[in-house]
């Protein structure tokens, strides 16, 4: 594998010149970049980080005491044929419970290294901690800048108009994790993008490489948050293969083994599947504080006999019968008999709120570009049946929030203690090919906008209101909010919320509030962002 490696870094370094994509090879090929965490249960936290050599033992040192990182954790480092880099993942266990810690990992002394000082990590909460916290979920989120979202792509964003990630960096103190479901980098864009004129043609052969240093710029343009706030990802379509199944005459045919069948989403990433009983980083659950976080696949093994949407012949191969050509990777029936039995299992005394993500939404405007009737069927019993409150969604691209609905028909409760799974949209994070238009108005709609990237902020104030939020990326003010309510008894009083606990509030759709952000860390972070995305 290794000399597999370095013959795919030798050969690509000529393709890139001609692209003239940033990020070369560095002076230290084990410099530890794109650092990502990820919650590895309440005591554990999974440190990972890329480098362009293989490291022999990946090391994680860490402690309370920024100088004091003597207790240390090993992992592994992977790779998979045509990435340009290594993935170092290493799970620290034996942690406490929602307390900071301070981390390097191997070779953070490294010539030319831009790590100053220890990064910090924070355990998640303890199931049964009721104290009020806010979660930053992110879907539908690609490269920034020059060969992405830029100034010159579809939906332009102006030069000096704040992006998305740049709008989480700014946030950053204000929210525990990032929550991203699917469609991660859009790499696969890069045919797409070259048929445009929107990249300098290399040939189909080489289009490895620039589908790899996309992804590294994106991971590269995510590091001042991933390295400080866990990362929670899920599977999106654009996650499968190197050209989205089909772009003009090509088919997923033209993707090669190192870039089809979830490939580097599988190696990349080390979400708590086995903490939770799940499988790889496709589905697999969490507690945080008072509440418990699921993340399914609609993209493979729903299950049921159903042929899924990235399954070879699913609802994704309208450019060629074969489709995606994706998992399946589990057993029969193995994500929903997981799914029931997790379901079942969460004790709502300590984590009263249930949330759900799957990349593909159940419900949506434009039904026939985007809605998951497999996806429904599979899946809709179960939330209904343990009484999910949220589920979260993207794959469309804008964002739409619905009322709570059951069967397609909302709930007539709406938001004050309703029975049904309350249903919000968001894949308006922000790519190449912007944003889509609104195609249909069903009545279950409650808001609903295509004309700005933003990205949803999740405040959880108690055991019986919770406030949804649509963060417009330009200026951090909130365009549209809502608050959920549910009637049951808190086992603690810690809230930091106001309001009625009978009703939910009224939405303020055109609140302008602005979030705030430490001085210092915009000053630190947001320069960073910007030398890389701009």
């Amino acid at each position: 594998m290794r000399s597999i490696a370095v013959a795919v870094l030798a050969v690509a370094g000529s393709a890139l010149a001609q692209i003239n994509v940033p990020g070369q090879v560095p002076i230290n090929p084990v410099e530890p970049l794109q650092h990502r965490l990820a919650y590895a249960g309440p005591t554990g936290m999974t440190v990972s980080w890329n480098t362009y050599e293989q490291i022999s033992e990946p090391t994680v040192y860490y402690g309370t005491d920024s100088w004091n990182l003597t207790t240390f954790a090993t992992g592994t480092s992977v790779t998979y044929n045509t990435s340009l880099t290594w993935s170092n993942h290493v799970k620290v266990t034996g942690l406490m419970p929602d307390t900071q810690y301070y981390y390097i990992v191997s070779n953070t002394n490294c010539y030319n290294c831009s790590e100053l000082a220890p990064y910090t990590f924070t355990t998640s909460r303890e199931a049964g901690d009721n104290t009020p916290f806010t979660v930053a979920v992110a879907i539908d989120l690609g490269v920034m800048g020059t060969t992405g979202l830029s100034a010159t792509s579809a939906n332009p964003i102006t030069v000096n108009q704040t992006n998305t990630i740049q709008s989480l960096v700014r946030y950053l103190d204000g929210f525990d994790f990032l929550w991203h479901p699917g469609d991660i980098a859009y790499a696969d864009y890069w045919l797409k993008e070259q048929l445009a004129n929107y990249l300098v043609t290399v040939p189909i052969d080489m289009g490895y490489s620039v589908y790899n240093k996309l992804l590294n710029q994106y991971f590269d343009e995510m590091q001042p948050i991933t390295a400080l706030k866990p990362y929670m990802v899920g599977p999106g379509n654009h996650d499968s293969n190197c050209d989205n199944g089909g772009t003009g005459n090509y088919t997923v045919s033209i993707c090669i083994e190192g870039q089809r069948n979830f490939t580097g989403f599988r190696h990349h990433y080390r979400m708590p599947s086995n903490e939770s009983g799940g499988l790889e980083n496709f589905w697999y659950s969490f507690d945080h504080g008072m509440v418990h976080f699921i993340q399914i696949d609609t993209e493979t093994d729903l299950g049921h006999g159903i042929v899924s949407p990235d399954e070879p012949y699913g609802s994704e191969g309208n450019f060629d019968t074969i489709g995606q050509d994706s998992g399946p990777f589990g057993t029969y029936n193995e994500q929903y008999n997981w799914l029931q039995n997790d379901l079942a299992s969460v004790d709502r005394s300590k984590t009263p709120w249930v949330v759900v993500s799957g990349h593909r939404p159940l419900y949506a405007a434009s039904h026939e570009n985007g809605v998951c009737d497999e996806c429904r069927t599979a899946f809709e019993p179960l939330f209904i049946q343990y009484n999910v409150d949220l589920v979260l969604a993207g794959h469309v691209h804008f964002y739409e929030r619905n009322a709570p609905i059951k069967n397609g028909t909302a709930d007539p409760n709406e938001l004050n203690n309703p029975s049904s799974p309350w249903y919000i949209l968001n894949g308006a994070a922000g790519h190449y090919g912007g944003l889509d238009p609104v195609q249909g108005n069903p009545d279950y709609i409650r808001f609903i906008q295509n004309s700005t990237y933003g990205w949803s902020k999740l405040t959880f104030h108690n055991c019986t209101h919770l406030t949804h939020e649509f963060v417009n990326s330009e200026n951090n003010t909130i365009l549209d909010t809502a608050t959920l309510y549910k009637s049951r008894t808190c086992n603690m009083a810690a809230s930091n919320y106001t309001g009625s606990n009978s009703s939910a509030p009224t939405p303020d759709h055109n609140a302008g509030a602005s979030l705030k952000a430490s001085s210092v860390l915009f000053a630190i972070v947001l320069a960073t962002v910007l030398m890389v995305a701009l």
